[in-house]
């Protein structure tokens, strides 16, 4: 999987990126909730988030695998999968935008927050967001983390009728990226 994370982001985004102009991740954290006072936890890890960053321009990529999200429950991740993402027919999350303002020599050990400019892609449909994200040099990683909220009325993910009142619409997603 790993693998397919780093051949899909690299025949997607070269174009524009050189080597020695851009840092990534296959291995980032994703967490997503979506739960609402009184029911069960609706929450899942993806541990295999790509990202590049291209430290020149600060043009920014991400790719996620939605198989790749783990759930407590399987029987939970079962049904996130076939029923509500579909995720055989939409199989990958995409992001693609811009660091505003973003100078690569002013990154330090410091974290210095951003906005990113962007179109996120979720079950095949797109929408113009903006997020703010930290982004600082650590050790011999660049971290970039961000907590942001997404909506799935945004991207036409039906919940049906008997869970509506189980599952928050407004999603919130935190994402951890060591890129190097």
């Amino acid at each position: 999987m790993k693998t397919l994370v780093f051949f899909l982001l690299g025949n997607v985004f070269l174009s524009g990126f050189y080597a020695q102009d851009k840092i990534l991740t296959k291995t980032g954290t994703t967490v997503f909730e979506a739960s609402v006072p009184s029911f069960e936890e609706v929450k899942a890890t993806n541990k295999n988030s790509g990202c590049i960053l291209n430290t020149n321009t600060g043009e920014i990529v991400g790719l996620i695998l939605i198989k790749g999200f783990k759930f407590r429950l399987a029987l939970m991740e079962e049904h996130f999968n076939e029923n509500y993402m579909e995720s055989s027919k939409y199989p990958k999350a995409v992001f693609k935008g811009k660091v505003t303002n973003f100078n690569w020599k002013e990154v330090g050990s410091t974290p210095q927050q951003y906005d990113i400019n962007g179109t996120m892609e979720i079950h095949g449909k797109s929408k113009e967001i903006t997020i703010q994200a930290k982004i600082y040099k650590k050790e011999d990683a660049t971290i970039l983390t961000s907590d942001f909220i997404l909506n799935t009325d945004d991207y036409n993910i039906e919940l049906p009728l008997f869970i509506r009142s189980k599952v928050a619409k407004k999603v919130n997603v935190t994402i951890n990226y060591q890129l190097r």
